[in-house]
Formats: C-alpha cells, structure tokens, sequence
C-alpha cells in the first residue's frame, strides 16, 4: 500500500502573529512547509524543531525578483506546491489632516502587490501539485469603512477583489481559493493600537480555526463569529449610514505611524 506524501504549503508572513502559529499548525499535522517572512531565524528555529519538513525561503516579499527566485527554488526541491497561504502584510495609519501617500503606496506594495508577486509565482508550482489551494489573507475591515484605516483598508480590499475574482478564473483548473477575513488578533503589528479591539483573539487560536477550517476549503474563513455578525449588517446599510457610524469611531489625535 502506498502511503500519501505529506501536503506541500509555502506560507508568508511566517515569523510572527498568526503566520507564525499556523506554521506551527501545519508542522504539527506531518505537512512539508515552505516559509516566508524578512526575518530569517524565527524560520530557522522552526526548522531546527521539524527536521525534514521545512524549507526556509526568507526574503523581501516586495521585491518580484527576490520572489521569482523563491519560486524558483521552492520548484527545484520540491517540483510543486499543493497549498499557497500568503498572510504577510502590514498595516500603518493615515492621519488625513497631513495626508501622506507614501504610507498608502507602501501598505499597498506590502499587502497588495506583494502577493500578486507571490500568486504569479506559485501558480505553475500549484498547477503541477495535488488539489491545488490558494488562500489569501484578507481582513474584516473590508466590511465597513474606517477611520485612518485608508491604507489598510484598500489593500486588503484590493486583494479581496483579487482573490475572488481568481477564484471564477481558476475554477476551469479545479484550483479552489479561500479568502481569510480576520477580525481583531493579538499580534506584534496590532499591540500597537491605541483603541479597543472588541472580541480579539489571540494569534494561537486564531491558526487552530484557520487550520480546521481549510480542509473544507470555504470561500471564506471569518472571525471571530460574534464580531462579524455584528459587523456583517452594519456593511449592508446605506453609505450615509455608515458614514455616521465612522464618525463616531474618530479619534483625535491618531495613532502614530507604523513602521514595520
């Protein structure tokens, strides 16, 4: 009897937050992963814990060369990917009294064209693998708009966008995609906020879901359940509606800028 190779995954955004606790996830279950991120040792320490089932693939995931090279060398020792989750991403904050479009064309590079990047390579490498998925990790401030949120906001939205329009383009090829709507997580890049983040979750719990849920391979993994079902309607009222209920989220003064 042949036994079935283990599932090959590349993850982005792998050595911290939810990246890193899915990567856990995903190690624990017996799968090969592929893992992403600028930061090189958290990968390596991984790698030192799972002998034999990490490939450690660091690099600036903004670069398209650095990242063509990474699909390079993912299809030279492996040949295929079966599963592509790109979860890396950042967030800043815009203060609209002194707008600055640098901070919306460097969240958008981060979180946008980042995983374009990504997706344009690790597409041959998930045509030769076995029930091929592609999951992106959006966010649930799509749902309604927010305040300092501009940047944030349009890049996830943008690769909403991306991902299901993907999803009816790929379908011919039996390749299924899943789009991550996160609601508030306890992270390195959200321990910043200097505003409550209503019914958050912290990063372990948060992988657990993503990785019982993937099996299933949804259209959409959203949460937590409470949060979204409150936010889902306020998403469906009128844009004056919304607008009212953005006014009431302003603060003064915004937060800092992020610069991770």
């Amino acid at each position: 009897m042949s036994l079935t190779p283990p599932r090959r995954y590349w993850l982005t955004g792998a050595s911290s937050g939810i990246g890193a606790a899915l990567a856990v996830e995903l190690l624990n279950s017996g799968a090969h992963v592929a893992l992403s991120s600028r930061t090189k040792g958290p990968l390596e320490a991984l790698a030192q814990r799972f002998p034999g089932q990490v490939l450690v693939v660091a690099g600036d995931l903004t670069n398209s060369q650095t990242v063509r090279e990474i699909g390079e060398h993912i299809g030279v020792v492996w040949g295929s990917l079966d599963t592509v989750i790109l979860n890396a991403g950042t967030c800043e904050y815009v203060d609209a009294r002194q707008f600055d479009s640098s901070i919306i064309e460097h969240v958008v590079r981060t979180n946008l064209l980042a995983s374009s990047y990504c997706i344009e390579a690790a597409l041959p490498l998930l045509r030769a693998g076995q029930t091929p998925h592609l999951v992106g990790v959006a966010s649930a401030v799509t749902y309604l708009p927010m305040p300092r949120a501009e940047a944030y906001g349009a890049s996830k939205a943008g690769l909403r966008y991306l991902f299901e329009s993907l999803r009816i383009s790929l379908s011919p090829e039996n390749i299924d995609v899943t789009v991550i709507s996160p609601g508030f997580v306890d992270t390195p890049l959200t321990e910043r906020n200097d505003f409550p983040m209503p019914l958050s979750w912290s990063a372990d719990k948060a992988a657990r879901h993503i990785f019982a849920k993937l099996e299933k391979r949804p259209l959409e993994i959203a949460f937590p359940a409470l949060f979204i079902a409150t936010l889902w309607p306020l998403s469906k009222l009128p844009n004056r509606a919304q607008l009212i209920i953005g006014k009431r989220m302003l603060r003064s003064p915004p937060p800092k800028k992020d610069d991770l």
